[in-house]
């Protein structure tokens, strides 16, 4: 199998050069590849298809063999590799994915593609649309008990589960110790990416993130879309604002207009290879 490997802000990513690659044990594959010591190394395999509906399907198998339907970072690498490849020959293009259709832009600086942005579409913000149970209609301010811990956190889809919680020291989580606890809390019944998050100013936001199926990342996109909606909700912050992650910071707006969240931020191309084993 020949491909690259792509990151975007340290969420890394494994692109086959087949368009609508296959393997009988997709699920195995993925973990043998995404491992660091033994593989490639990766928080996720990404599978491009052909699409009918749009200029191309996009998969992304998290590197614990589960599979994602969405993922901010990737998309944007995803869209940068199609362009870069000649696969679409346009800046402004249409992706399918499980979430639905994404949007992104190809922004171009001194004739090369300096960073992508992306139409996230409108957020969730209903306990049905999440998933999250419980009998209240709005996900917001809900309260979590795990590992002798309350926290409060708003839940937001953007097209996969978020909940995020604003705290005063983001230094003081313990992400690694309480992460898998609200991933897989009992009120999420598709699980659930964790964001703790510190609002510096009102432009300008701290975040961490336990990522569902791949652990502590470096960065996420969808849950840095899922950070401003909830900081907007919460009033800690404005309706643009840039999200500063382990990896770098990606720049969000949430549209007053059509409601819909946009996400700008880089794709860089690692290296490219061929799997031999």
């Amino acid at each position: 199998m020949k491909f690259t490997k792509w990151q975007g802000l340290g969420n890394d990513f494994i692109i086959p050069d087949e368009i609508n690659f296959t393997h009988n044990d997709i699920k195995g594959f993925a973990q043998k590849v995404c491992d660091r010591n033994f593989g490639i190394g990766a928080d996720g395999l990404c599978l491009l298809e052909t699409s009918d509906q749009a200029d191309f399907r996009m998969r992304l198998i998290n590197s614990d063999g589960s599979e994602a339907e969405m993922c901010g970072n990737l998309i944007r690498c995803a869209a940068k590799h199609m362009y870069e490849t000649g696969r679409v020959d346009k800046l402004d293009m249409t992706v399918e994915t499980l979430a639905g259709l994404m949007k992104p832009r190809l922004l171009v600086e001194d004739g090369k593609v300096a960073k992508v942005r992306v139409d996230m579409g409108e957020p969730k913000l209903k306990r049905g649309q999440i998933p999250m149970l419980g009998d209240a209609e709005s996900a917001a301010q809900a309260e979590l008990d795990a590992g002798g811990q309350k926290f409060s956190g708003h839940g937001v889809s953007m097209g996969n589960p978020h909940f995020v919680i604003y705290v005063d020291s983001i230094s003081a989580i313990d992400l690694l110790q309480v992460g898998p606890l609200l991933e897989k809390h009992e009120i999420f019944p598709a699980k659930a990416n964790i964001e703790f998050a510190e609002a510096l100013d009102a432009k300008k936001v701290r975040m961490r993130v336990w990522e569902r199926g791949a652990g502590v990342t470096l960065a996420c996109g969808t849950g840095s879309c899922a950070t401003v909606v909830a900081g907007v909700l919460g009033g800690k912050t404005g309706r643009e604002a840039e999200v500063v992650l382990d990896g770098g910071s990606l720049f969000i707006e949430w549209s007053e207009e059509n409601n819909h969240v946009y996400m700008t931020g880089p794709a860089v191309k690692v290296f490219a290879g061929e799997l031999l084993v």
